[in-house]
């Protein structure tokens, strides 16, 4: 588990797949005290495992096939940065949100606009997740946690503080360029839930005609 608070980038050194895996190394900004192997460290805001460079060096992650195709550390060319963030200790301390690690599908940027000493950050809304965006609500774009200022059918747009834009990887990126996008932990769950009360309703199985057919 994670907050979306990014605790250093990194720049991606090299990347290799072998069948349906495969390792990407980063050169860390900020080194990591008293890394162990097969920890989890959130990288663009995707959980990945870390292999080797716990004692020094650059950091090796092992990574799933689908993970280079379904977030854009699989596209993101050898040199960009990245967001890292390691996972939530147990009596850590929750700064940003419940990020899970899991990424829900990517999404372009459109458009960046100077608001002030703020910037306000336009992205596509991928079809498939709009009704897990709600204004104000939480969302984690390359692992960091930003609010949905406004919500549209077809994007979003957040607020980017100057902290933010200094301290992670976001001001390398450019409209047009992809950042991988994750939902509310909490919101899914909920959704979920109400679309399985729906699907209840619609067969016409209820308790009492459980119960009236013996299985209760």
């Amino acid at each position: 588990m994670f907050t979306g608070l990014v605790e250093s980038t990194g720049v991606i050194l090299s990347r290799k797949m072998s069948g349906e895996s495969g390792r990407i190394v980063l050169d860390a900004e900020k080194r990591f005290p008293d890394l162990t192997a097969g920890e989890s460290i959130a990288v663009n805001g995707a959980c990945l495992t870390l292999e080797d460079g716990m004692k020094g060096g650059p950091l090796t992650f092992y990574v799933m096939r689908e993970t280079f195709e379904r977030t854009n550390l699989g596209s993101l060319p050898v040199g960009s940065t990245v967001n890292m963030e390691r996972a939530l200790p147990a009596n850590g301390r929750l700064g940003g949100h419940l990020v899970a690690g899991h990424v829900d599908a990517t999404g372009r940027i459109l458009s960046f606009h100077r608001r002030k000493s703020d910037l306000e950050l336009e992205i596509e809304l991928p079809e498939n997740l709009r009704e897990y965006f709600v204004e104000k609500g939480s969302v984690a774009v390359d692992g960091i946690s930003l609010t949905l200022e406004t919500v549209s059918e077809r994007s979003f747009r957040i607020g980017i503080i100057p902290t933010t834009w200094r301290e992670t990887a976001i001001h390398t990126r450019k409209p047009g360029d992809t950042v991988n996008l994750e939902t509310d932990l909490i919101g899914k769950y909920v959704i979920s839930y109400l679309k399985g009360g729906e699907r209840k309703k619609e067969s016409g199985i209820t308790m009492e005609t459980l119960a009236g057919a013996g299985f209760l």
